[in-house]
């Protein structure tokens, strides 16, 4: 039986165990797991949080890491702007990016959720309001998300990956991991 993680990746924090050669130690994997054996199934950039999971069944991991199989990613975001229904439209048919059209996105704008306080906070500019959305995207390009919030004119503050396919981050506090079944 495959070992699968769910783990709350906070920010700032390496989505791989070791950091060789960087002239600045840095939080990795390694300061939160010590199980031995369990690889990242995919990435997480290191000023995002939520929702990583490691895995030791190679199988496993590519089905969940692997754009061909297209599981969605449901991200929690806070951005700059105040959208409305029809600013978050480009979102919802696919966006340019410098590495071609992202695939259609699901994309909604919901109250802030009940998360917990990141540490370093976000900036907060008094004359620039911000608001939540729910994006749920079924590719895995480099920094996606926030290139595609960019592009429509709503930069990103805060990026927190709540579910990836069935798996959610719900009940797991920062910096712990629970292991389940599969």
């Amino acid at each position: 039986m495959a070992r699968l993680l769910l783990f709350n990746k906070p920010f700032g924090v390496l989505s791989q165990f070791t950091d060789k050669g960087s002239p600045t130690t840095r939080a990795t994997l390694s300061d939160f797991i010590a199980v031995k054996g369990v690889y990242p199934a995919g990435r997480l950039d290191r000023d995002s949080e939520g929702l990583l999971l490691l895995t030791d069944d190679g199988r496993l991991q590519a089905r969940i890491a692997d754009p061909r199989f297209k599981l969605p990613k449901t991200y929690l975001v806070q951005v700059e702007g105040d959208p409305d229904d029809a600013a978050l439209e480009p979102l919802r048919k696919g966006v340019r990016l410098n590495d071609g059209m992202t695939l259609p996105a699901e994309a909604a704008r919901i109250a802030p959720p009940d998360l917990w306080e990141r540490d370093p906070p976000i900036r907060v500019r008094k004359s620039v309001p911000d608001c939540w959305l729910s994006l749920t995207i079924r590719e895995g390009r480099n920094r996606q998300v926030r290139r595609m919030t960019a592009a429509v004119g709503l930069p990103t503050l805060r990026l927190v990956r709540w579910r990836v396919g069935d798996w959610s981050l719900g009940g797991i506090a920062p910096g712990t991991f629970v292991e389940i079944s599969t």
